[in-house]
């Protein structure tokens, strides 16, 4: 038995609708060209109808590489506190160009991504405030901010809270 909707095989469905669903797909959010095709792979479709599919969708403006590297890039900023370290390394992951991820992470307003990498250490460095070894400690929030994404020159030039009040207090 054979499936009436489409020619192919049973159960895959014709590239009309596959389009069709893909509009609706990359509509309800960005997504880079590698999500889009494996999706199109997921349904069963081969080399060639993929790269129709996607020629249509960037065609037709459902497909942007540099669209979503900018949104990608100021969200996972905005919302996750991350550095243009984790994201340079999370956009590699997707399949964006270098072109494309070096535009994303020069679009990213330097006085905002400065205020979170302040926010991200002041919060960190209160976390930590149990940890009675300061050596131990700067070294865990060190981590904690590499980790996020953030450059090791930046790291280095944020001044911890109570370290300048310290030099000409007396007790």
């Amino acid at each position: 038995m054979t499936d009436s909707r489409s020619p192919y095989s049973p159960g895959k469905i014709s590239v009309e609708k596959a389009f069709q669903k893909l509009k609706h797909y990359c509509g309800y959010q960005e997504r880079s060209h590698r999500e889009v095709k494996q999706k199109l792979y997921s349904m069963g479709f081969f080399k060639k109808e993929v790269e129709e599919l996607l020629g249509r969708l960037i065609e037709e403006g459902y497909l942007n590489e540099q669209r979503f590297a900018n949104l990608f890039a100021s969200g996972k900023l905005r919302i996750k506190g991350w550095g243009k370290q984790k994201i340079r390394y999370e956009l590699r992951l997707k399949g964006i160009s270098d072109f494309c991820i070096a535009a994303a992470l020069k679009s990213l307003d330097e006085d905002e991504y400065n205020a979170v990498f302040n926010r991200q250490a002041g919060k960190k460095w209160q976390a930590l405030q149990a940890e009675k070894n300061i050596f131990v400690r700067k070294n865990k929030w060190q981590q904690h901010l590499l980790q996020k994404g953030f450059e090791p020159v930046l790291i280095k030039t944020w001044t911890f809270p109570g370290e300048n009040e310290a030099d000409g207090a007396t007790p």
